[in-house]
């Protein structure tokens, strides 16, 4: 754990990195989400433009956050990354892979079309590999998968009270005619089983779930640590599958703009649009990043400044060489060189 002075100097930059990435560039946030409301733009936003939260969880339980960091939004699309995790742990790569590809889609998030040479969607992280993801997950009832999707994500936050919003569930389902449509299809297509209706109720209820950047921070923590809470030491789940899921979010998890954050970024992060971003560095930390304002690609403005910044001032990015990686110098140089 970092002593006491590198702790406060961490705290500090990391304060700094959230002024210096305050201002959004103009004309960058292209809209904003809420449940029930859809999509809406700018000129409408209320408070929710300053809503502004960082946080950092390394592998050893240390954490720094600033801004609105306590601030509780709902999971949406992030969740996806977690029932995929727990299909995995259920069935194994090679039955979910019946049912759920590996491949980035090219396509917006709520896309429709599908790998029609495999007969499945294309990946996890797009809305329809989600709602087969959400198929798989074993129990005998709507209720038993429910509960096992929430122990699932209370064990990644270390949160035992985590749980699904009624009101953004309710809104959700009674608005979210494209996803009944893509679930109607993809049964139709023989691409899952079941009652289409508990599918998509299922889906909607664990991005109903709400948290906190802390919250994410800590989650991402546990996926860089192998599936091991920093915090509780909880193994979450079996290790094994650990690199599937980070690969999948290296490669799809950041909607259609995945390849140019690979590329620029180079972390393991998956994006929702409440505003959420996650992301896990293997074997040194978590980060999770709120701020509403969305751009064309329903990513968060403030958050892909957050990760732009942190990536080339740390040199976090997978493919980075020794010398850029500051997190592999001693503790001093790497507080050091933090924004």
């Amino acid at each position: 754990m970092p002593s006491p002075e590198v702790r406060r100097r961490l705290q500090q930059q990391l304060e700094e990195l959230l002024a210096r990435c305050e201002e959004e560039p103009a004309g960058a946030v292209e809209h904003y989400y809420a449940s029930g409301r859809g999509y809406y733009p700018p000129s409408e936003a209320g408070a929710e433009r300053d809503h502004f939260g960082v946080c950092i969880t390394t592998v050893d339980g240390a954490t720094f956050a600033a801004g609105d960091a306590e601030l509780e939004f709902p999971l949406q699309s992030l969740s996806k990354v977690f029932t995929y995790a727990l299909a995995l742990a259920d069935h194994g790569r090679q039955r979910v892979a019946q049912h759920v590809g590996v491949e980035p889609s090219g396509e917006a998030f709520n896309s429709i079309r599908f790998d029609e040479r495999q007969n499945r969607p294309y990946n996890p992280m797009v809305n329809a590999g989600a709602l087969a993801t959400s198929a798989l997950v074993a129990g005998h009832d709507h209720e038993e998968k429910l509960a096992r999707i929430l122990d699932t994500l209370r064990a990644f936050a270390g949160r035992d009270d985590l749980a699904v919003d009624p009101a953004v569930f309710d809104a959700e389902l009674a608005t979210d005619d494209h996803n009944r449509a893509t679930a109607y299809l993809m049964r139709s297509l023989g691409m899952f089983d079941g009652a289409v209706e508990s599918v998509l109720s299922l889906y909607l209820m664990q991005c109903s779930v709400t948290v906190t950047c802390r919250d994410l921070a800590l989650m991402g923590a546990t996926l860089a640590s192998g599936y091991t809470n920093p915090a509780t030491g909880e193994r979450v789940l079996p290790q094994r599958r650990v690199r599937d899921v980070l690969s999948v979010m290296h490669t799809c998890g950041m909607y259609n703009y995945a390849g140019q954050w690979a590329v620029e970024i180079g972390v393991p992060a998956k994006s929702g649009v409440s505003g959420g971003i996650i992301a896990a560095i293997p074997g040194k930390m978590g980060i999770g990043v709120y701020s509403p304002g969305l751009d064309v690609y329903g990513n968060s403005v403030r958050g892909i400044q957050v990760f732009e910044d942190l990536s080339e001032r740390l040199g976090l990015h997978v493919f980075a060489t020794e010398e850029e990686d500051t997190m592999l110098a001693p503790a001093r140089a790497a507080s050091e060189a933090l924004p």
